[in-house]
């Protein structure tokens, strides 16, 4: 069974960091491209970044530049480092991947961003 399990969230300051991770189990995971989205109350969810098995990354516009995201495919696990942290970064952060014709979430982690 698929899990994704994300950690790491918290309340932080407005030019503030925070590390979020994302521990996978159930199956292979280094072969696979995975993602971080957020949704903020009312809004839809939206893709963060993403981060394919070879390494390739891309970002949403508003966080190229402050957010990094990265993967240890040995702890199947995939980072989300987040700096320059702003009031309107402040969501719930979830972990994506898609295997087979499903899509696999985690339970989501809150980040809010306030002084």
């Amino acid at each position: 069974q698929v899990q994704l399990v994300e950690s790491g969230g918290g309340l932080v300051q407005p030019g503030g960091s925070l590390r979020l991770s994302c521990a996978a189990s159930g199956t292979i995971f280094s072969n696979r491209a995975m993602a971080w989205y957020r949704q903020a109350p009312g809004k839809q969810r939206d893709l963060v970044a993403v981060i394919t098995s070879g390494g390739n990354t891309n970002y949403a516009d508003s966080v190229k530049g402050r957010f990094s995201i990265s993967r240890d495919n040995a702890a199947n696990t995939v980072y989300l480092q987040m700096n320059s942290l702003k009031p309107e970064d402040t969501a719930v952060y979830y972990c994506y991947v898609h295997i087979a014709i499903r899509d696999y979430w985690g339970q989501g982690t809150q980040v809010t961003v306030s002084s």
